[in-house]
């Protein structure tokens, strides 16, 4: 018997949840495993997608390495954009189809991973670009089949994205983020290796994490499965499928370690401990969101980066506006939650417990409050922006935000709430500042 949080099923919900189990190996120094795992898949001829700030490094050169050793030939790829747009992603699937490769490795953080996922379908299955993005923006049409081979390797601790079928990037024509979800775009193989994180800088570190932590939260607190419509085939159940059993076991590890090691990995570069278990977490929330969904932060983060005008943080390419992905979704999150706790009070002190909040005495009516002020906490603790206001927008940016978000129904979809227009303003406007 499940616990109470599912046991109510409406007319014509699900009544059954699918649990897709990435196939990883998690350990420092595993990146000099992957020649001998793309001879074990078949690959002869690989692609390798990384991006201009990490072909020079030590992780890159240990991959190449390792694929000469095991006799695979190399087609690198080192132009991938950090936030990637449908221009680079329709850049990545060129090269990837001149190189006639049998297999992908990526080598980067989720920018490099959602590339090269991208890069596969679109250069095995060509078509129209929008025809595999997510509806309503694109035409959803089902991937047809397995795609190639693909090892991921991850470098920041963050996007998860090694271990879910989505690829996020800016759609250009809307000015805003939207992505593609199917199963078959998951890699085939994960090497997790924590030592990668290492040399990130701080703000780096930082915005990432918070991109685990809501992750995790999101995934904790989306609409139960039990109460989203029943798919009309079992094939067609989406990832996305609402919170379950099985991501509510990644999602509170996954909070517990953030609460725990988010301040000292941003804090000390040689904390070698925090860096590798936030890694360790970043992987355990890719998990759970690879099998719930996100929900609203994220679908807001769309446009909050899209959007965006002159913000330019530290640690990230010099002279490029942007609003990295963790903290586009973060300063949305406190405002987001204070209003999701309504419909879930427990989940969401229980959110706040796992971050190291002292919720004993609180109240469900203080649930809201008690999980905003312990992200709030951490955002000031590692220097993140203080909210819509700290990444350059204001009261008269609302307007465009939300309909830059309105559309991404994957992900509003999955929240506890109903999600329209009067609520994102309400969300916006809540997120403006915090301090």
């Amino acid at each position: 018997m499940l616990c109470q949080h599912y046991e109510h099923i409406h007319e014509g919900a699900d009544s059954a949840f699918s649990v897709d189990a990435s196939n990883i190996t998690f350990g420092a120094g595993c990146l000099a495993e992957v020649g001998d795992i793309a001879r074990s898949l078949g690959m002869a001829r690989v692609a390798v997608f990384t991006d201009a700030g990490l072909v020079a490094t030590e992780h890159v050169a240990t991959v190449l390495r390792s694929l000469k050793v095991a006799g695979v030939d190399v087609a690198l790829y080192d132009d991938v954009r950090v936030e990637p747009t449908d221009e680079s992603f329709k850049a990545g699937t060129k090269f990837a189809a001149d190189a006639n490769v049998d297999g992908f490795i990526s080598v980067g953080g989720g920018s490099v991973i959602d590339t090269a996922k991208a890069a596969n379908l679109y250069s095995t299955y060509p078509a129209e670009f929008l025809d595999y993005v997510n509806a309503p923006i694109g035409n959803a049409v089902p991937v047809p089949g397995a795609l190639k081979p693909h090892i991921a390797c991850p470098t920041t601790s963050g996007t998860g994205s090694e271990c879910t079928g989505i690829a996020v990037f800016d759609l250009l024509e809307i000015q805003a983020k939207t992505g593609i979800a199917s199963k078959m775009l998951r890699p085939t193989r994960a090497l997790v290796d924590p030592d990668a994180t290492l040399t990130l800088p701080a703000n780096v570190v930082a915005a990432s994490a918070f991109d685990v932590l809501s992750h995790a939260l999101e995934s904790y607190t989306a609409r139960p499965y039990t109460q989203r419509p029943a798919p009309t085939t079992p094939s067609a159940r989406p990832s996305s499928q609402g919170a379950n059993p099985w991501s509510d076991l990644g999602c509170t590890e996954a909070l517990r370690l953030a609460g725990l090691y988010i301040e000292r990995a941003v804090a000390d570069a040689n904390d070698v401990e925090a860096r590798h278990q936030l890694m360790w977490a970043s992987t355990l929330a890719g998990i759970a969101f690879g099998n719930a969904g996100c929900h609203v932060p994220h679908g807001m983060s769309y446009s909050v980066a899209g959007l965006v005008r002159d913000f330019q943080p530290d640690g990230y390419p010099l002279g490029e506006s942007m609003v990295p992905h963790g903290m586009s979704v973060i300063v949305n999150a406190p405002s987001v939650f204070r209003m999701t706790a309504t419909d879930q009070p427990g989940r969401h002190l229980e959110g706040a417990r796992f971050l190291g909040a002292d919720v004993s005495d609180a109240a469900p009516s203080e649930a809201g409050d008690a999980l905003s002020e312990r992200i709030i906490e951490l955002m000031k603790a590692t220097g993140m922006p203080n909210g819509l206001n700290g990444v350059g927008y204001g009261s008269d940016d609302v307007t465009a935000l939300v309909n830059g978000a309105i559309n991404q129904r994957r992900l509003l979809d999955n929240a506890p709430l109903e999600i329209d227009e009067q609520v994102l303003t309400t969300m916006y406007e809540g997120a403006l500042s915090y301090w």
